[in-house]
Order: structure tokens, then C-alpha cells, then sequence
């Protein structure tokens, strides 16, 4: 590499003696306004603002200037030191963020949050946040999003961190081309980034429109945004324009930057094409540089405060979020006005100075640490093991009390199980109410078995990757449990009822998608899986299937027969297949586990009375008596005792959130179920 560098010094002396600064006061006030976009758009707007983008794009340009230079006089790139200086740099703010928000966690956030929050630390710590936000933004069954996580915004730093190790990668295999071709670096490094930014757009364009929430987090929808701070460091050289146009092209991209996330839907339309929108702005304002015009938006941005501001422009985008989103939830609000929200920007603004004086910049400047790498090695384990050490406790003390509670259970807790006749409750009133608030992610109904396992399972890929099984190969009879989360929450309940039974049990779930013969109403993706469900059931000739058979409804008092539903127990009534119908929960306008925590979960506050959620029980026996190949299961008045919603029957909570069952809930109430199911069936 050495050689080929020499070579290049050769044929272009001037070239590479004259390179200029790498500091751009210009591009420290863009990335000063691009942190002002974020902040202000997230606290006062709810919107996002494309100023991620921006921050994107100025990483990649400055990265690409450094790696140029380096390259260019012959500097090796040496990787590992590079990776060691960076991450040196990086870790400590984020571990001071991190830290304080694990406290103020503990001190204001409920405990139904602390797990999600205590995994979500890690994923910050360690720079795949995105992938995690990724999964959960197109999981059905993720925890309830209504309030977003403090660490939420982690999932940008998560991007950056993944590419800061990809992009150095790629420059070294340029250089490596360049070596072997004899073909200049910097025309390589134009292929090797032109190849990422095309494949990347494309990619980003296709799943922005197929699975925009999904695209959002994804690494690989915004490589091509890096690729063009990249190709916009390749290509300044040789943007010489006129004066005049160098200002136009300042303010333009300026206003556009500014009023971007006004016009377009970003959250709702990132990061597709239209992220071109922020990039483009931001690099006419790199392009139109210092023109030292008194009118120059250049003017603007070299403004000192502004470039102080750019300077601790990280720090503040780390703390801003964590502050908005725990100060929401200690006060109970969605929102703040305006003299929360400057308080907050205040705060913000302290604490990142704060952060920035005390501890980024002495790292940053600490020729000893530089010196060595296993010097710099030696401060990033200190920073991981300064938040890994009181997660990993934190954890193991939730899993110790949920484990204690639950040897405990059967005793202390036993759900509906309170309500049959002639059962004596013995537990203790001082035992906590199960599930614990720290163990609300594990109470989705599931089965123990790969549907795989059996030769007439899925074969379909819209079944096959939504299959869940038991994992008995000695059965008597085999359930089909087809619908949505409603249907899987029973799963709690089935599964027993199958084990004591020897039945087979399968179950194809898919997110908001209700069991039924496609309609109009359902998305084409519901549709579909439907269509494949009916198509499996007549192969698999089951000796029931089993779905939820109504909908009810948040804010009115009724459920109705779920769309479809009739239509497709005909059609399965035809090939000999019973259809079990279970009665849908009641819904509600909150979310009553938060609602328990909030105002204890012994107490009235919490608590509806039956005849506003759903309709008249002995109406509803009526219909479905009338409709040919269903059979109704109705476990309300366990649900709902005496008339009345609570969230807690038994010393278990009976709700997830506004309209889902726990798991440890509906295994409570598997004996009636049993009872229940085969007096529906008559077996």
C-alpha cells in the first residue's frame, strides 16, 4: 500500500501537499442545526425531522476526508487503533447517559417497563438498538409502544457504530484494488461506494414500500445515505463554482434542510427516496462552503455559539431524548408545552456541556491513553463494564423474584381458579401479584414443540415461519388454532387441556389478522395467510380448529361474529371439521396493568362493569347457535367475575395491556376451559 500511496504522491505532488484543513467551521454549524432540528421536532412537533439524515451524511463526509488523507500521504490505515480511538471516544458520554437513565428508570418509570428498558441497555451499549426497534416496530406483540422507550433514539448511534467499522473496511479493500489495478484510489473508492449506494437505494426504496417500519431502523436501507457523504467528499474537489451560485446554493439548501420534516411525512416515508430531500439540502450547504460573503449562509453557520454548539452536538443528542421521555412518564403526559419543553432543552443543553468539558473532551485529549491501543482497550472494557455490572445484577434480581414468586404460586396465586366452586383459597395476602410487573414480556401465550418436527406440518412459507407446535408424537386428537394475538392467548389454556388429553395442537398465528374467509376489510397480507390457513385445514383434516369467534370493541358495549368467520366454518364443515369459537375478552380504552400499578390493583379505579364492554351473553349463545359448523366457548363470567373487568381475579393480573389476557392468567382457567371446550364439541 506503502508503494502504490508513494506512486500516487509521484503523479500528483501538489495534489496531496496541499490538501486543506479537515476543519470545516461550516459543517460544525450544519451539524449544530441538525441537533436543533432533532431536539426541537421531538419535543414540540412529534415529528421526525431528517436531521438524522444529516448527521448521517456529515459522518460519512468527514470520515472519507480523514481515510483520503490518510491514504493519499501514504499513512497506514491501521484499523485497529483507529477502531480503539473511535469507540474510546464514543463510550463514555453514552455510558453517562446510560447510566443516568437506568436511575431515573428506577426512580420514576413502572416497573411493567424495567425489562424492556434493562435489554434495551444493552443493545444501546453494544450498537445494535437498531435491530431491536427494527424487530419490535413490525412485532405485533412487542411491548406496548403508546409511551417510547428512553433509549429509543439509540438506534441512529446503533447505525453509525455498525458503519464505523464497515466503512473503514471498505476503504481498505479500495486500497487493496488500487494496489493490485494500479488504478488510482480514489477512482476505486468512487466504484466500491458507488456499488453501496445503488445497491443500498434500491433496497431501501423496495422495503420503504413493503415494510416501512421494518426499513426505518434497518442498517442496510441507510448505507446509501452514508455512501453519499462519501461521494460528496470524492466530488468537492471538483465543485467549483461561482460565487454567487456557491450562496444561492448555501440558503436553498439551508431553507430546505429547515423545512423538510414540515413538508414531507418522514417518519412515514424514510428512508426511501425521499431522504434525498435533507441529504441534498445538506450538501448544497457543504458545496456552497466558506464563500466569505457578509450574506453568506456560511455567515450563519460559522456564528461561534452555533460552533459550540456543534461541538457538544453528540452529547446534547444523548440526552435530550432520555429527559423528554421520563420526564413524559413521571407526569403522565403525552406531550409538553412550551415551558416544559424549554426547560427540558435547558436541562439538556447543561448536562450536555457538562458531559461534553468533563468527560469527552479529557479522553479525547489524553495522549497517554492514545499511546498504546491496549491503553484505549483498557478504557472501553472500563466502560462497558461500568453499565454490564449493575444491568446484569438488575436482571439476575428480577429473575431470582420471579422465580421465588413462582415456586410459590400455586398456592398464592391462583387466578380464576378462586371462582369454581369449592375451592378453598389459601394464599397469603402478603404475596405479589403474578406475573411480576418485571416479567410482562414472557406472558404471551406459546407452545413448547416446532411444527417442523411433524411430516404433515406447514410446508406453505406464509404458515411454515408462524407455526408453533406441541412437542407430544403420541396423540389422540390434533387442534388447528388459527386467528390472531386474541387466538394465541388461549394458548395458555389449550396447551394443558391438550397435554392431559394426548392431543396434537398447532397454531398459525399472525398479528391483527382474525380467522376467516377473506374480505375486503383485511390487508392483502391477512388475506393471504386466511386463504392458506383454509387451504392447510383441508389437508390436514384436524379434528377441530379453534379461533376466536368475536371482536369486541374498546369503547362500546358489544362483540361481534368476526368477519368471515361463518363463511369459512362452512367451508371447513364441509371436509368434516368442527369449528370452536372462543368468546373475544373485553377491550378497553387503557391499558389495565399500567392502570393496577398506577392506582393498586385491589382497588375500584381499574375496574369496568361487563354490560359497557360486551354484548348480552345469552344473545350471543342465540347467534351462534344459528350459524352451521360453530360452537361457542364463553369463559367471561371468569373474566370478568359478578359483572365486573377487574385487572387483577385471583392474585393474578388478568390483563397484558387494554385487551389482551395473560398467559398465567388463562392457564389459570385450563380445568373450565377443558370442561368447556369438550361440552362445545361433544367428545
Amino acid at each position: 500500500m506503502s508503494q502504490e500511496i508513494t506512486a500516487a504522491q509521484r503523479q500528483h505532488p501538489t495534489r496531496v501537499a496541499s490538501k486543506p484543513s479537515s476543519y470545516r467551521p461550516e459543517v460544525q454549524g450544519l451539524r449544530a442545526l441538525a441537533v436543533l432540528m432533532v431536539v426541537t421536532y421531538h419535543i414540540w412537533f412529534g415529528r421526525v425531522s431528517g436531521g438524522v439524515d444529516i448527521f448521517l451524511l456529515i459522518s460519512a463526509f468527514l470520515l472519507t476526508l480523514s481515510f483520503i488523507r490518510k491514504v493519499e500521504a501514504g499513512r497506514p490505515l491501521a484499523l485497529g487503533r483507529y477502531w480503539m480511538h473511535l469507540f474510546k471516544r464514543l463510550l463514555p458520554a453514552v455510558v453517562v447517559v446510560l447510566l443516568a437513565v437506568l436511575a431515573a428508570t428506577a426512580l420514576f418509570v413502572p416497573r411493567s417497563r424495567w425489562s424492556d428498558i434493562l435489554a434495551q441497555t444493552w443493545s444501546s451499549l453494544l450498537y445494535f438498538q437498531n435491530w431491536v426497534l427494527a424487530a419490535n416496530s413490525v412485532d405485533y406483540y412487542a411491548t406496548d409502544q403508546s409511551v417510547a422507550s428512553p433509549l429509543q433514539h439509540f438506534w441512529s448511534l446503533s447505525v453509525q457504530g455498525q458503519v464505523f467499522i464497515l466503512w473503514p473496511l471498505l476503504f481498505a479493500l479500495a486500497a487493496v484494488i488500487a494496489r493490485a489495478t494500479r488504478v488510482r484510489f480514489r477512482r476505486i473508492v468512487l466504484l466500491v461506494f458507488g456499488v453501496v449506494f445503488v445497491l443500498s437505494l434500491t433496497f431501501s426504496i423496495h422495503e420503504t414500500y413493503t415494510n416501512q417500519a421494518h426499513a426505518y431502523f434497518d442498517t442496510r436501507t441507510r448505507l446509501w445515505e452514508f455512501a453519499f457523504g462519501t461521494l460528496l467528499a470524492l466530488a468537492i474537489p471538483y465543485l467549483k463554482l461561482p460565487r454567487p451560485l456557491r450562496i444561492a446554493a448555501g440558503w436553498v439548501g439551508l431553507a430546505a434542510m429547515l423545512s423538510g420534516g414540515f413538508i414531507l411525512d418522514v417518519q412515514g416515508q424514510f428512508p426511501g427516496y425521499v431522504a434525498l430531500w435533507p441529504l441534498v439540502a445538506a450538501a448544497l450547504v457543504i458545496v456552497a462552503g466558506q464563500t466569505g460573503s457578509p450574506i453568506g449562509a456560511d455567515r450563519v453557520l460559522t456564528w461561534k455559539p452555533l460552533i459550540r454548539l456543534g461541538d457538544m452536538s453528540y452529547a446534547l443528542y444523548l440526552w435530550h431524548w432520555p429527559i423528554l421521555v421520563i420526564y413524559l412518564i413521571w407526569r403522565g403526559r403525552e406531550e409538553v408545552g412550551l415551558v416544559g419543553g424549554s426547560a427540558i432543552i435547558a436541562l439538556s443543553l447543561v448536562l450536555a456541556y457538562l458531559t461534553t468539558k468533563f468527560v469527552e473532551r479529557p479522553l479525547r485529549s489524553m495522549a497517554w491513553v492514545d499511546a498504546k491501543k491496549r491503553r484505549s482497550g483498557v478504557v472501553i472494557a472500563v466502560c462497558v463494564a461500568l453499565v454490564a455490572v449493575p444491568v446484569a445484577g438488575w436482571q439476575q434480581g428480577l429473575q431470582v423474584q420471579k422465580e421465588r414468586a413462582e415456586a410459590e404460586a400455586v398456592q398464592n396465586n391462583p387466578g380464576a381458579r378462586v371462582l369454581l366452586d369449592g375451592y378453598e383459597d389459601q394464599s397469603s395476602p402478603e404475596s405479589p401479584t403474578l406475573p411480576l410487573l418485571s416479567s410482562l414480556g414472557s406472558e404471551w401465550g406459546t407452545l413448547d414443540g416446532d411444527c417442523s418436527s411433524y411430516d404433515d406440518g406447514p410446508t406453505d412459507p406464509v404458515l411454515a415461519e408462524r407455526c408453533v407446535g406441541t412437542d407430544s408424537q403420541d396423540y389422540e386428537k390434533t387442534l388447528l388454532v388459527l386467528g390472531d394475538s386474541h387466538s394465541q392467548q388461549w394458548l395458555g389454556a389449550i396447551q394443558p387441556m391438550a397435554e392431559s388429553n394426548e392431543y396434537r395442537v398447532f397454531a398459525l398465528m399472525l398479528g391483527a389478522c382474525p380467522f376467516g374467509e377473506p374480505n375486503s376489510e383485511r390487508r392483502p397480507e391477512c388475506n393471504d395467510f386466511n386463504e392458506a390457513a383454509l387451504r392447510y385445514a383441508h389437508e390436514l383434516k384436524p379434528d377441530a380448529v379453534v379461533a376466536v369467534g368475536t371482536a369486541a370493541h374498546p369503547t362500546e358495549a358489544q362483540d361481534n361474529v368476526v368477519a368471515g368467520l361463518p363463511e369459512a366454518a362452512v367451508d371447513l364443515a364441509g371436509f368434516g371439521i368442527p369449528v370452536v369459537a372462543i368468546r373475544d375478552n373485553p377491550r378497553f380504552g387503557v391499558n389495565m396493568i399500567q392502570c393496577a400499578e398506577a392506582n393498586g390493583d385491589r382497588g375500584d379505579d381499574c375496574a369496568f362493569p361487563l354490560s359497557d364492554k360486551l354484548s348480552d351473553s345469552s344473545e350471543m349463545a342465540a347467534i351462534f347457535d344459528s350459524l352451521q359448523g360453530l360452537a361457542l366457548v364463553d369463559m367471561t363470567d371468569l373474566i370478568c367475575p359478578d359483572g365486573w373487568c377487574s385487572p387483577v381475579v385471583g392474585n393474578v393480573f388478568v390483563y397484558l395491556d387494554d385487551n389482551h389476557l395473560t398467559k398465567s392468567f388463562t392457564a389459570s382457567m385450563s380445568g373450565e376451559f377443558d370442561r368447556r371446550f369438550h361440552d362445545a364439541v361433544h367428545w
